[in-house]
């Protein structure tokens, strides 16, 4: 089914954020150009066909003045071309837009920020154009500017202006193409997140598995752990602040938050039990979590404060393990193979109404409830491991990769992308990939290791 949206001209994004200053001043001259009302930028959503492809121009991100700043990128001008470069990527990596630039465009100067020449971008083809600007402060602070023209109607479409700490000048090319994604598209933002994930090293049969996070597009990559003792399955807590994992420490496994403002872990629960897949609540207020006693595996939830009685929510027989809320909290999906085989369920927050609803032959796990609530993705086993989706009541199912061994999908806040991980055959080798809802648009995301069980986090506040 498509889905048509109409989107009025001359919209303002606004992106609230501790971390970044909204209503940032403007370059100088020339005046900000007004967008109508009159017009409409029609984009065309399609679950089951790729999304229109928009020519989107980006250039290097202008300055007022060429001075050395305390970031990685050197001078403003080094960063204005690096801020550029990642937005690029962003939106070229997403599959939805085809992005030019910034090398190989004209390059506006500082003052034609806010005035485009849009007869040269017409002649070039390009449909849409993103322009910015960056500057030093002399309080430290980097100040970024970011446009989005149409170019037929000569329109500015939206702007947004942050300002950041040196170090989080990549944050700023985020939320740049956030804005242009979500102005464009209809859709929620999604680049400005981080992933949690596992990095693998050492031989396949002993291999160190430390907690690790990296940004959105694999940047700014930072060991959690040191890994003395295993780590596995990482979720990002709703609020952002802590990572939830299972851990192997002196061989009794146990679950942890940790903390990313303090770098320090709390002890959630020690089970004295094989366990697995521990998991938040969506109000952040109880984990989920698989644990393996007398024969059978049964699902738990318990305070994320600790402590506490843990609370069964499955009773046998066999093998229950997973859990992934709904958005809602009211559902909670998991696997099993009471049936005989490995198989998905749902069934109420309480534990209640317990209900299989995969019967599509092979076997099904590691399922993950979507962000959006339309969908759940899921490991589906039948020869190969290959990622796919279903309707919450099991109808619609499709694959979205054909690979030897895919698994373990977690979701892009927006519900629009499923990333995974994906297992060399004979060396064992994982590494992290993600695939759009067509799946057409896959790609391997960086990591100076073997990377498996990734975790997307929500939108950063």
């Amino acid at each position: 089914m498509k889905i048509t949206r109409i989107f009025a001209l001359g919209l303002m994004l606004s992106v609230s954020s501790a971390a970044f200053a909204q209503g940032v001043p403007a370059p100088a001259t020339p005046p900000a150009q007004a967008g109508g009302d009159d017009g409409g930028l029609e984009v065309t959503v399609s679950d089951d066909s790729a999304w229109q492809d928009l020519g989107i121009a980006i250039t290097n991100f202008a300055t007022d003045a060429d001075v050395p700043t305390s970031t990685n990128a050197g001078t403003t001008a080094s960063l204005g071309r690096a801020l550029s470069q990642v937005v690029a990527g962003d939106l070229k990596n997403n599959g939805l837009f085809k992005p030019s630039g910034p090398d190989g465009l004209p390059q506006p100067v500082y003052a034609q920020v806010q005035a485009p020449d849009y007869g040269i971008w017409a002649s070039r083809s390009a449909q849409m154009l993103v322009q910015g600007y960056v500057r030093a402060g002399a309080d430290g602070q980097i100040t970024v500017g970011c446009y989005l023209y149409d170019v037929q109607l000569k329109q500015q479409l939206v702007k947004g202006g942050w300002q950041v700490a040196p170090g989080d000048w990549r944050r700023a090319a985020h939320k740049c193409a956030d804005m242009v994604y979500s102005r464009l598209s209809g859709e929620s933002p999604f680049f400005d997140s981080k992933i949690a994930y596992i990095a693998e090293t050492g031989p396949k049969g002993h291999r160190m598995k430390r907690l690790a996070i990296m940004d959105s597009d694999g940047a700014n990559h930072r060991y959690l752990t040191s890994g003395q003792s295993m780590a596995l399955t990482p979720r990002y807590s709703p609020d952002y602040k802590k990572i939830l994992y299972l851990s192997y420490l002196n061989g009794q496994p146990s679950i942890y938050a940790y903390d990313l403002a303090t770098d320090r872990q709390t002890l959630i629960a020690r089970t004295g039990a094989p366990t697995l897949a521990p998991r938040w609540s969506p109000d952040g207020k109880w984990v989920l979590y698989s644990m393996a006693r007398g024969g059978t595996t049964d699902i738990y939830r318990i305070s994320s404060a600790g402590g506490g009685t843990p609370q069964r929510l499955t009773n046998g027989p066999g093998i229950n393990i997973g859990g992934s809320y709904s958005p809602d909290g009211s559902r909670i999906v998991f696997e099993s193979d009471r049936s005989g085989s490995q198989q998905i369920y749902v069934m109420n927050a309480d534990g209640s109404n317990q209900q299989r609803i995969s019967f599509f032959g092979g076997r099904a796990a590691t399922p993950e409830w979507s962000p959006r609530g339309d969908q759940i993705a899921f490991t589906h086993i039948a020869g190969n491991l290959q990622i796919a989706v279903m309707s919450p009541t099991g109808g619609n199912m499709r694959h979205l990769t054909n690979s030897w061994q895919d698994e373990a999908p977690t979701w892009s806040p927006n519900g629009r992308i499923v990333q995974f991980f994906r297992t060399e055959k004979g060396t064992g080798t994982a590494s992290i990939w993600q695939v759009d809802l067509t799946g057409r648009n896959e790609r391997r995301l960086p990591t100076p290791v073997g990377a498996s069980d990734p975790a997307w986090g929500p939108v950063r506040p």
